[in-house]
Protein backbone atom coordinates (compact mmCIF):
# COMPACT_ATOMS: atom_id res chain seq x y z
CA UNK A 1 0.00 0.00 0.00
CA UNK A 2 1.53 3.65 -1.21
CA UNK A 3 2.38 5.81 1.83
CA UNK A 4 0.08 8.77 2.85
CA UNK A 5 3.26 11.03 1.44
CA UNK A 6 2.94 9.59 -1.89
CA UNK A 7 -0.73 10.14 -2.37
CA UNK A 8 -0.85 13.22 -5.25
CA UNK A 9 -1.51 17.00 -3.37
CA UNK A 10 -1.77 20.28 -3.94
CA UNK A 11 -3.19 23.17 -3.10
CA UNK A 12 -6.14 25.33 -4.74
CA UNK A 13 -6.83 29.02 -3.78
CA UNK A 14 -3.76 27.94 -0.83
CA UNK A 15 -5.87 25.16 0.45
CA UNK A 16 -4.48 21.83 0.70
CA UNK A 17 -6.24 19.02 -1.32
CA UNK A 18 -5.56 14.83 -2.06
CA UNK A 19 -6.56 13.86 -5.71
CA UNK A 20 -7.45 10.60 -4.88
CA UNK A 21 -10.42 8.68 -5.62
CA UNK A 22 -13.23 6.80 -3.78
CA UNK A 23 -11.02 3.45 -3.61
CA UNK A 24 -7.76 5.38 -1.91
CA UNK A 25 -9.78 6.47 0.42
CA UNK A 26 -11.70 3.25 1.66
CA UNK A 27 -7.60 1.87 2.01
CA UNK A 28 -6.35 4.43 4.05
CA UNK A 29 -9.67 4.61 6.46
CA UNK A 30 -9.37 0.71 6.47
CA UNK A 31 -5.42 0.38 7.43
CA UNK A 32 -5.63 3.77 10.24
CA UNK A 33 -8.59 0.91 11.35
CA UNK A 34 -6.42 -1.53 11.97
CA UNK A 35 -3.03 0.20 12.99
CA UNK A 36 -4.36 1.74 15.95
CA UNK A 37 -1.77 4.33 15.31
CA UNK A 38 -4.29 6.93 16.53
CA UNK A 39 -6.76 9.36 15.33
CA UNK A 40 -6.90 10.61 11.47
CA UNK A 41 -9.51 13.14 10.13
CA UNK A 42 -10.41 13.35 6.57
CA UNK A 43 -11.76 16.92 5.54
CA UNK A 44 -14.41 16.44 2.37
CA UNK A 45 -13.71 19.55 0.79
CA UNK A 46 -16.13 21.70 -1.46
CA UNK A 47 -15.43 24.90 -3.50
CA UNK A 48 -16.85 26.59 -0.37
CA UNK A 49 -14.71 24.97 2.09
CA UNK A 50 -11.68 26.26 -0.28
CA UNK A 51 -12.85 29.67 -0.35
CA UNK A 52 -13.40 30.07 3.76
CA UNK A 53 -10.12 28.73 3.67
CA UNK A 54 -8.79 31.50 0.91
CA UNK A 55 -10.35 33.85 2.89
CA UNK A 56 -9.40 33.14 6.82
CA UNK A 57 -5.93 31.86 7.45
CA UNK A 58 -7.99 29.94 10.84
CA UNK A 59 -9.77 27.98 9.03
CA UNK A 60 -7.06 27.16 6.39
CA UNK A 61 -4.64 25.81 9.54
CA UNK A 62 -7.67 23.66 10.23
CA UNK A 63 -7.94 21.93 6.75
CA UNK A 64 -3.95 21.93 6.80
CA UNK A 65 -4.43 19.69 9.93
CA UNK A 66 -6.78 16.90 8.12
CA UNK A 67 -5.10 13.65 7.32
CA UNK A 68 -6.97 13.87 3.80
CA UNK A 69 -8.37 16.54 2.13
CA UNK A 70 -11.03 14.94 -0.42
CA UNK A 71 -12.32 17.29 -3.40
CA UNK A 72 -15.66 16.94 -2.51
CA UNK A 73 -17.35 18.88 -5.69
CA UNK A 74 -16.98 18.22 -9.32
CA UNK A 75 -15.04 21.86 -10.41
CA UNK A 76 -13.19 21.68 -7.08
CA UNK A 77 -11.67 18.37 -8.87
CA UNK A 78 -11.45 19.86 -11.76
CA UNK A 79 -9.32 22.84 -10.11
CA UNK A 80 -6.73 20.35 -8.40
CA UNK A 81 -6.38 18.03 -10.63
CA UNK A 82 -5.81 20.58 -13.14
CA UNK A 83 -2.61 21.52 -11.04
CA UNK A 84 -1.10 18.20 -11.72
CA UNK A 85 -2.00 17.08 -14.90
CA UNK A 86 -4.22 14.62 -14.00
CA UNK A 87 -7.64 13.19 -14.28
CA UNK A 88 -9.94 14.46 -11.71
CA UNK A 89 -11.17 12.85 -8.58
CA UNK A 90 -14.20 13.50 -6.92
CA UNK A 91 -14.72 11.75 -3.46
CA UNK A 92 -18.41 13.15 -2.52
CA UNK A 93 -19.35 12.84 1.41
CA UNK A 94 -22.53 10.47 0.32
CA UNK A 95 -20.73 8.06 -1.84
CA UNK A 96 -17.98 7.74 0.83
CA UNK A 97 -20.24 6.98 3.31
CA UNK A 98 -22.26 4.17 1.25
CA UNK A 99 -18.84 2.97 -0.09
CA UNK A 100 -17.70 2.36 3.52
CA UNK A 101 -21.34 1.22 4.97
CA UNK A 102 -20.58 -1.72 2.42
CA UNK A 103 -17.14 -2.54 3.66
CA UNK A 104 -18.31 -2.27 7.20
CA UNK A 105 -21.13 -4.81 6.25
CA UNK A 106 -18.51 -6.95 5.60
CA UNK A 107 -15.72 -6.64 7.96
CA UNK A 108 -17.37 -5.36 11.37
CA UNK A 109 -16.33 -2.09 11.04
CA UNK A 110 -19.12 0.37 13.19
CA UNK A 111 -19.65 4.28 12.34
CA UNK A 112 -21.23 6.99 14.91
CA UNK A 113 -23.52 9.64 13.48
CA UNK A 114 -23.36 12.98 14.98
CA UNK A 115 -25.00 16.45 14.14
CA UNK A 116 -27.79 17.08 11.71
CA UNK A 117 -31.44 16.37 13.21
CA UNK A 118 -33.02 13.60 14.66
CA UNK A 119 -35.22 12.60 12.11
CA UNK A 120 -32.34 12.66 9.36
CA UNK A 121 -30.65 10.49 11.77
CA UNK A 122 -33.45 7.95 11.97
CA UNK A 123 -33.91 8.11 8.35
CA UNK A 124 -29.94 7.49 7.69
CA UNK A 125 -29.94 5.10 10.06
CA UNK A 126 -32.86 2.77 8.85
CA UNK A 127 -31.78 3.03 5.33
CA UNK A 128 -28.25 1.75 6.00
CA UNK A 129 -29.31 -0.88 8.44
CA UNK A 130 -31.94 -1.81 5.56
CA UNK A 131 -29.21 -2.14 2.76
CA UNK A 132 -26.12 -3.14 4.91
CA UNK A 133 -27.69 -5.77 7.79
CA UNK A 134 -24.31 -6.60 9.28
CA UNK A 135 -23.87 -2.86 9.28
CA UNK A 136 -22.41 -1.99 13.13
CA UNK A 137 -23.73 1.38 13.97
CA UNK A 138 -22.80 2.77 17.36
CA UNK A 139 -24.47 5.64 18.24
CA UNK A 140 -25.77 8.42 16.79
CA UNK A 141 -26.34 12.35 18.58
CA UNK A 142 -28.35 15.31 17.56
CA UNK A 143 -26.79 18.32 19.09
CA UNK A 144 -28.81 21.47 19.93
CA UNK A 145 -28.97 23.92 17.29
CA UNK A 146 -26.89 26.05 19.38
CA UNK A 147 -23.75 26.89 20.75
CA UNK A 148 -22.95 23.97 22.99
CA UNK A 149 -21.71 24.47 26.73
CA UNK A 150 -18.95 23.07 27.70
CA UNK A 151 -20.22 20.56 29.76
CA UNK A 152 -22.63 18.91 27.16
CA UNK A 153 -19.49 18.76 24.39
CA UNK A 154 -17.66 17.00 27.51
CA UNK A 155 -20.51 14.70 27.48
CA UNK A 156 -20.71 14.22 23.48
CA UNK A 157 -17.61 13.10 23.43
CA UNK A 158 -17.69 10.80 26.38
CA UNK A 159 -20.88 9.18 24.47
CA UNK A 160 -18.71 8.84 21.34
CA UNK A 161 -15.46 7.32 22.85
CA UNK A 162 -17.76 4.80 25.30
CA UNK A 163 -19.55 3.83 22.18
CA UNK A 164 -15.97 2.80 20.52
CA UNK A 165 -16.39 3.39 16.95
CA UNK A 166 -13.92 3.04 14.39
CA UNK A 167 -15.59 6.13 12.34
CA UNK A 168 -17.51 9.01 13.42
CA UNK A 169 -19.34 10.82 10.90
CA UNK A 170 -19.90 14.64 11.71
CA UNK A 171 -22.84 16.45 10.03
CA UNK A 172 -22.48 20.15 11.62
CA UNK A 173 -22.30 21.61 8.29
CA UNK A 174 -19.06 24.02 7.09
CA UNK A 175 -16.79 25.16 8.77
CA UNK A 176 -18.41 24.42 12.39
CA UNK A 177 -17.75 20.85 11.49
CA UNK A 178 -13.91 21.20 10.73
CA UNK A 179 -13.64 23.72 13.59
CA UNK A 180 -15.53 20.90 15.92
CA UNK A 181 -13.42 18.24 15.12
CA UNK A 182 -10.25 20.37 14.99
CA UNK A 183 -11.02 21.67 18.73
CA UNK A 184 -12.10 18.21 20.18
CA UNK A 185 -9.71 15.84 17.93
CA UNK A 186 -7.15 15.42 21.35
CA UNK A 187 -10.31 13.95 23.51
CA UNK A 188 -11.83 12.14 21.02
CA UNK A 189 -10.81 8.20 20.78
CA UNK A 190 -11.76 7.17 17.52
CA UNK A 191 -9.65 5.82 14.73
CA UNK A 192 -11.06 7.49 11.78
CA UNK A 193 -13.20 10.72 12.13
CA UNK A 194 -14.89 12.55 8.91
CA UNK A 195 -16.13 15.97 8.35
CA UNK A 196 -19.39 14.60 6.29
CA UNK A 197 -21.35 18.05 5.60
CA UNK A 198 -24.72 17.18 4.03
CA UNK A 199 -23.62 13.06 3.18
CA UNK A 200 -26.55 12.45 6.07
CA UNK A 201 -29.12 14.04 4.34
CA UNK A 202 -28.69 12.49 0.82
CA UNK A 203 -27.99 9.33 2.15
CA UNK A 204 -30.82 9.31 4.51
CA UNK A 205 -33.26 10.78 1.47
CA UNK A 206 -33.91 13.79 2.71
CA UNK A 207 -32.32 15.56 -0.07
CA UNK A 208 -32.87 14.11 -3.38
CA UNK A 209 -29.53 14.03 -4.77
CA UNK A 210 -28.90 15.34 -8.46
CA UNK A 211 -29.19 12.86 -11.21
CA UNK A 212 -25.47 11.32 -12.23
CA UNK A 213 -25.68 13.49 -15.58
CA UNK A 214 -26.06 16.25 -13.66
CA UNK A 215 -23.70 15.63 -11.27
CA UNK A 216 -21.15 14.72 -13.91
CA UNK A 217 -21.69 18.02 -15.85
CA UNK A 218 -20.54 19.69 -12.48
CA UNK A 219 -23.91 21.02 -11.71
CA UNK A 220 -25.07 19.77 -8.81
CA UNK A 221 -24.90 23.22 -7.18
CA UNK A 222 -27.70 24.28 -9.35
CA UNK A 223 -30.20 21.55 -8.65
CA UNK A 224 -29.55 21.83 -4.70
CA UNK A 225 -29.97 25.76 -5.29
CA UNK A 226 -33.06 24.99 -6.79
CA UNK A 227 -34.44 22.52 -4.37
CA UNK A 228 -33.24 24.29 -1.15
CA UNK A 229 -33.22 27.93 -1.77
CA UNK A 230 -33.34 29.34 1.10
CA UNK A 231 -30.25 26.73 2.75
CA UNK A 232 -28.15 26.89 -0.35
CA UNK A 233 -28.09 30.25 -1.48
CA UNK A 234 -25.44 31.76 -0.45
CA UNK A 235 -22.66 28.97 -1.22
CA UNK A 236 -24.41 29.24 -4.69
CA UNK A 237 -24.43 32.45 -5.61
CA UNK A 238 -21.63 33.98 -3.88
CA UNK A 239 -18.66 31.36 -2.96
CA UNK A 240 -19.57 29.76 -6.01
CA UNK A 241 -18.67 32.51 -8.63
CA UNK A 242 -16.13 33.57 -6.13
CA UNK A 243 -14.40 29.90 -6.33
CA UNK A 244 -14.87 29.90 -9.93
CA UNK A 245 -13.22 33.60 -10.89
CA UNK A 246 -10.23 32.83 -8.27
CA UNK A 247 -9.35 29.51 -9.74
CA UNK A 248 -9.48 30.83 -13.24
CA UNK A 249 -7.17 33.86 -12.37
CA UNK A 250 -4.80 31.06 -10.64
CA UNK A 251 -4.33 28.37 -13.10
CA UNK A 252 -4.20 31.03 -16.11
CA UNK A 253 -0.72 32.19 -13.94
CA UNK A 254 -3.16 35.86 -13.89
CA UNK A 255 -1.92 35.39 -10.24
CA UNK A 256 -0.65 33.66 -7.53
CA UNK A 257 -1.96 32.84 -4.00
CA UNK A 258 0.96 32.24 -1.93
Amino acid sequence: MAALSSLPQTRVLRVPLHVVNLHNVLCRMEEWIQSGEGQQWIAVTSSHGIVEGFRHQEFRRIIESATLSVTDGKWTARAAAAHLGLEPQQVRGADLMMAFSALANERGYSSYFFGDTDEVLDRLTSRLTREFPALRIAGACSPPFRPLTTEENDEIIERINSAKPDVLWVFLGLPKQERWIFANRRKLRVPVVIAAGAAAKFVSGTVVPAPAWIRERGFEWLWRLIREPRRCWRRSMLYGPLFALLTILELGGLRKYD
